[in-house]
């Protein structure tokens, strides 16, 4: 037998056990975590770049006389001066009460 006993060889293992988990697993799992945070974060960096792409083009063609001048046309009905401005106004709905529903007074 040993001169420690049984109990404390015992404690011993599992308290080599418990090191061996603290020195690779967790470390390993936060490695892990934070490669996928990075990938994560990589990904929407490039969504990130390709929007601002995008905005980045609209703002210099909207920068354009042409697009100022059909925005303003389009959105705030502008004319130059001497031109008439015509808006169409669209037809009403036809009800959807029939003929029948008229109501006589007596």
């Amino acid at each position: 037998m040993s001169r420690w006993g049984r109990p404390t060889t015992i404690a011993l293992v599992a308290l080599g056990f418990v090191a061996i988990l603290f020195l690779f697993v967790f470390p390993t799992r936060s490695y892990l975590a934070q490669r996928r945070d990075i990938s994560s974060a990589q990904h929407d960096v490039t969504v990130l770049r390709q929007q601002n792409g995008k905005l980045g083009q609209e703002a210099r063609r909207l920068q354009s006389p042409a697009e100022i001048e059909r925005l303003a046309r389009e959105q705030f009905h502008y004319v130059h001066p001497g031109e008439k401005a015509y808006t169409i106004i669209p037809a009403p709905a036809p009800s959807t009460a029939g003929a029948s529903s008229t109501t006589t007074v007596p």
